[in-house]
């Protein structure tokens, strides 16, 4: 994900562009947007004014504020829920996403989404557009969408929740260098460098999965968890997934060789369609959960959640998105 800014101010710095278009009105705002400015290298920050611009112009009461950390977007969103705003939008990477989700979880507002970060695979799979701006347009027009969240349990009692696709193990540890060691490397690049980087560095799990009345044991590169199709910036973990059927999509990867696994890279940037290689194991459920011969991380759309043993369940139609007209296109909205 694209890392919450660590410093900054809660009032956005474009206040007075938003001054000029007419933003701030006598009229209490019903929707807030939390920036992100360090999402996409400054993308979010730069795409602001403009945003801004279009909503005030259609008659969209938007309030603007800056996060200073992923704890601050929660709370922020939290408090925006108290304070009577009906939507909370990110306008950031799709991390910032995650923690808006954790904020608002368990209320009645909706959940809006302006990509602006390097990977936006949430955005991908609600179809909205990737452009922040098509996708504040796409946001006025749109309507309110019921999807899952995956709620996950730790030994130690935490709990957390995610939306998109996680998991455990190579693909926990590649999103965590992702974020750090390669944090500077584009789009899908970042992953992948990830991806390789822990593929020589750590052993395979022994890994145990449990899924409603199935189950597997086995050697385990990697258990992926998902109700989106892709994550990393666009590897199609899970090409069947979807975020409002009421069910998780498990994807167990097991002792894969470094040529296979070269063989499938091009597979799973584009069609995802892995039937062909026989260490790849696919299930559909409502509740799994995963253990390892050690802790393995567990992470949640690129987010570090903990680590291994955890139990993963699916909240049917947990949070609402405002999402664009069905079969709308990026080029079309």
């Amino acid at each position: 994900m694209d890392r919450p800014a660590t410093s900054g101010v809660h009032e956005s710095a474009g206040e007075n562009e938003r001054r000029r278009v007419g933003i701030t009105s006598g009229m209490k705002p019903d929707t807030l947007v939390i920036v992100n400015p360090a999402s996409g290298g400054g993308r979010a920050s730069r795409a602001e004014p403009e945003v801004a611009s279009l909503l005030s112009a259609r008659g969209c009461r938007a309030k603007f504020v800056h996060s200073k950390s992923s704890e601050d977007i929660r709370e922020q969103a939290a408090r925006a829920a108290t304070l009577g705003f009906r939507t909370v939008v990110a306008l950031g990477g799709d991390g910032a996403f995650h923690h808006l989700v954790e904020g608002i979880r368990g209320t009645d507002v909706v959940a809006g989404f302006f990509p602006a970060g390097n990977g936006n695979d949430i955005a991908r799979a609600l179809e909205i557009p990737r452009d922040p701006v098509m996708a504040a347009d796409a946001f006025l027009r749109g309507q309110p969408r019921a999807v899952d969240l995956v709620r996950v349990r730790f030994s130690d009692g935490r709990v957390a929740h995610y939306i998109g696709a996680g998991g455990m193990g190579l693909d926990a540890e590649a999103a965590h260098l992702a974020n750090t060691r390669f944090r500077a490397w584009p789009g899908v690049t970042r992953y992948l460098a990830g991806a390789f980087t822990t593929f020589f560095r750590e052993p395979l799990l022994d890994a145990s999965v449990e899924m409603d009345g199935a189950s597997w044991l086995g050697r385990a590169l990697f258990v992926a968890v998902a109700n989106a199709t892709s994550y990393g910036s666009g590897v199609r973990i899970a090409p069947q997934a979807k975020m409002d059927d009421g069910l998780l999509d498990v994807v167990i990867v097991g002792d894969v060789g470094l040529m296979r696994l070269l063989e499938a890279i091009p597979i799973v940037l584009t069609t995802g369609d892995l039937r062909g290689f026989p260490e790849v194991t696919r299930y559909r459920c409502r509740h799994v959960s995963l253990r390892a011969d050690r802790a393995a991380p567990v992470h949640g759309n690129g987010e570090a959640l903990g680590s291994a043993p955890a139990e993963f369940e699916i909240l049917p139609g947990a949070i609402r998105v405002m999402v664009g007209r069905k079969g709308a296109t990026d080029e079309h909205r």
